[in-house]
């Protein structure tokens, strides 16, 4: 006789909630911001209000997962500011070595529509799991954190951040510079 048959109750290992994805379907992002992009129609453009923010700035938020795409935009005004935001992204990203059990970085370079950066994969406990930067080397310098509204959890958020980071991959391919 089995357990079931004799209704006696075994315990059983805790589990993860189950995750239903959205399809992926995508949409431009045009407006009045010196750049586009196509983003996930699952995923809501916020101005970022925060104190201090500049006009360029804005959240991708995926209200499905509890999750922020932070988006900053500067304009570059000469070569030591483009130099200083280029080390302040490696500072950024490199700041969750200590949970960090990996951190890749990958070359984003699309010369024909100059945009070029780095792209930061973390991996771990972290705060944050993608980080990137894109910039045309002259005027512009485009900035992105991906961080979720709950404390790191990696084992859980894992599938979430795979399926997230598609959606980064298609709004940096996509992404285009309007002058």
């Amino acid at each position: 006789m089995t357990a079931c048959q004799n209704n006696e109750y075994s315990p059983k290992p805790k589990g993860y909630f189950r995750i239903i994805y959205p399809e992926k379907k995508y949409q431009q992002f045009d407006g009045s911001a010196p750049f586009s992009f196509e983003y996930p129609v699952y995923a809501n453009m916020e101005a970022d209000e925060g104190r201090n923010v500049k006009k360029d700035w804005f959240n991708m938020h995926f209200t499905q997962f509890n999750a922020y795409l932070h988006l900053t935009y500067y304009d570059v005004t000469n070569r030591a500011a483009y130099d200083e935001m280029v080390e302040d992204a490696r500072k950024l990203a490199f700041k969750h070595t200590i949970k960090a059990s990996a951190i890749d970085q990958k070359l984003i370079n699309y010369p024909d529509r100059k945009i070029y950066g780095i792209y930061y994969a973390i991996e771990g406990n972290t705060a944050s799991s993608v980080q990137f930067f894109l910039t045309d080397s002259a005027k512009h310098y485009f900035r992105g954190a991906l961080y979720f509204n709950e404390r790191p959890q990696y084992d859980s958020i894992e599938p979430v951040v795979k399926f997230i980071k598609k959606d980064i991959d298609k709004m940096i391919s996509t992404f285009k510079w309007k002058n």
